[in-house]
């Protein structure tokens, strides 16, 4: 290979790795939902013996049952983890309000999902995943302005690539998640 060929390969090279980074970032997301099995109903994920347990087993974590009570509320399943989120020992932290806020918004409790949606962020103000959600209430209560501050807040906070962002503007340009 010649000087010039070489350059061009090793440019091509880094153009391609560059143009992938934002795909392989997205498909490492540590989310829940793409880590967490179903289990029967009664049961929850046991992140520490890595099985489905009975919901009322004592050495079942907080974190656990929130993240379970989310996985359930993205399946669909909205009274479900509420129901599940009412059991924690602990329901004063960011994640919990943010989920109960998702969950009740889901079930057309929008107003009620606002006030846990500020919950969560008086408690952890720059929770990208909490200002998205508001801002999709924003858009069902029609207050796209509202909306728009929030996203703005996002950015930055993770910038416009990050997936709170790029949801929370889709569903500011009409295409909301499904």
């Amino acid at each position: 290979m010649n000087t010039l060929t070489t350059t061009r390969y090793l440019a091509v090279s880094a153009l391609v790795l560059f143009l992938q980074s934002p795909l392989v970032l997205a498909m490492g997301n540590n989310s829940t939902e793409s880590k967490t099995p179903d289990c029967p109903s009664g049961q929850v994920y046991d992140s520490v013996s890595q099985k489905c347990v009975p919901d009322k087993t004592s050495s079942l974590s907080d974190q656990d049952k929130t993240n379970y009570a989310y996985h359930l509320a993205k399946k669909g399943e909205y009274q479900a983890a509420l129901n599940l989120l009412d059991t924690l020992k602990n329901s004063n932290t960011a994640e919990a309000w943010n989920y109960r806020g998702y969950a009740t918004r889901k079930l057309g409790r929008t107003d009620e999902g606002i006030g846990y949606y500020q919950r969560s962020l008086a408690l952890e103000p720059n929770y990208a995943k909490a200002r998205e959600y508001l801002g999709e209430a924003w858009m069902v209560k029609g207050r796209p302005d509202l909306a728009k501050e929030q996203l703005q807040v996002i950015a930055g906070i993770c910038g416009q690539s990050c997936e709170e962002y790029r949801d929370l503007q889709a569903a500011i340009n009409g295409h909301p998640e499904s």
